[in-house]
């Protein structure tokens, strides 16, 4: 089995079903999309190994379309991801023979169109004789949830009841933006309909394929948005700081980097880290325990401080997700973050 998804960008459906024709063609027994071709790269990586780690344990991978938080639309970047079966991203050794191959590939397999009978809209199943693979020709696509599997992960991790008190606090208000993209649907399942939160605490949830115009990056000079409600740099009269959201947060445009706000305060992402790193026993599920934490090479050491006070171990890696995985398989470290405004733990292999 293979999963496909991404985040909203232009020609996403034009690549899916190009995807799915190929898959076809080339003896992939079935094939699963999420809804609109929308799940972002976290979800991505979850849905793998829930599939693999509590399922059938038979996908083989994910082609997450994206372009991470670089601009959409015709005139702009699209971009294909591949992860393997531990959830990650492709390792070294996988995109180093992928390369190799490219450069000998002389054709190509891709089955005639059929995804005209496949309605990528809603959650169905459909399955296909195909003729050109007449030893194998049952083929199955799956229109799944973009977000189901997900939420129910983020439920097994957090306490919902005490975030659903806190949420609906009377002195407590939030904002959280979505950027216009894949981090949308997520918002609206988790914080509105999961967590009873008013859909006004949420900004730009509707995904776009080129994100309303906007650079899908969570950083103080895209996030205008946000970074105008939070008051980051102070325009308001002192007599309207009340009003301003207590926190905020933003995702990028296929939710794998997060900017965190307080009210007229800016975390950067070395001291996200430290801090999550600090209140990991609070954060963490129960019975689990914090036995290390890591960090990108550019990423400031403030967390190796905490690290230090709290008496675990702590480690730098080069400057990519793909190098926290060995770390997180070997149950070395259980937090991880780097400069560009990605944190994680291991209950995925992506950020």
């Amino acid at each position: 089995m293979i999963l496909i998804g991404g985040d909203s960008r232009f020609y996403t459906p034009e690549a899916i079903k190009t995807i799915v024709r190929m898959c076809a063609a080339n003896n992939i027994d079935e094939v699963h999309v999420a809804v609109a071709g929308l799940m972002s790269t976290p979800a991505i990586s979850a849905y793998i190994r829930t599939h693999n780690y509590k399922g059938p344990g038979n996908c083989i991978g994910a082609f997450d379309l994206t372009a991470s938080h670089n601009p959409g639309g015709q005139n702009n970047d699209f971009g294909i991801k591949f992860n393997i079966a531990t959830g990650g991203p492709a390792s070294e050794e996988f995109t180093g023979k992928t390369y190799d191959i490219s450069k000998q590939i002389q054709e190509y397999r891709i089955s005639n169109d059929f995804t005209s009978e496949i309605n990528f809209q809603v959650e169905n199943t459909v399955k296909f004789e195909v003729s050109d693979r007449p030893n194998k020709p049952e083929f199955i696509v799956k229109v799944v949830s973009s977000t189901r599997n997900y939420t129910n992960l983020m439920k097994e991790l957090f306490d919902f009841d005490a975030l659903k008190r806190l949420i609906q606090r009377p002195d407590f208000k939030f904002c959280y933006d979505s950027m216009s993209g894949v981090a949308g649907p997520f918002a609206i399942d988790i914080f509105n309909i999961q967590l009873g939160a008013d859909p006004s605490n949420l900004l730009n949830c509707t995904p776009l394929p080129d994100f309303g115009g906007l650079h899908p990056d969570p950083n103080l000079t895209y996030a205008e948005d946000l970074v105008r409600t939070m008051d980051i740099f102070k325009h308001k009269p002192e007599s309207e700081v009340h009003t301003i959201p207590d926190f905020g947060a933003a995702a990028d445009g296929d939710a794998d980097r997060n900017m965190v706000l307080g009210r007229r305060f800016f975390v950067t992402p070395s001291d996200s880290l430290a801090i999550l790193t600090a209140y990991a026993n609070v954060i963490l599920p129960k019975g689990k325990k914090l036995t290390g934490v890591a960090r990108s090479m550019p990423t400031s050491g403030a967390v190796d401080k905490v690290a230090q006070a709290e008496g675990i171990k702590y480690y730098e890696t080069p400057t990519g997700w793909k190098f926290f995985g060995n770390l997180m398989d070997s149950g070395n470290m259980q937090i991880c973050g780097e400069e560009s405004f990605g944190t994680s733990s291991d209950h995925i292999r992506e950020k």
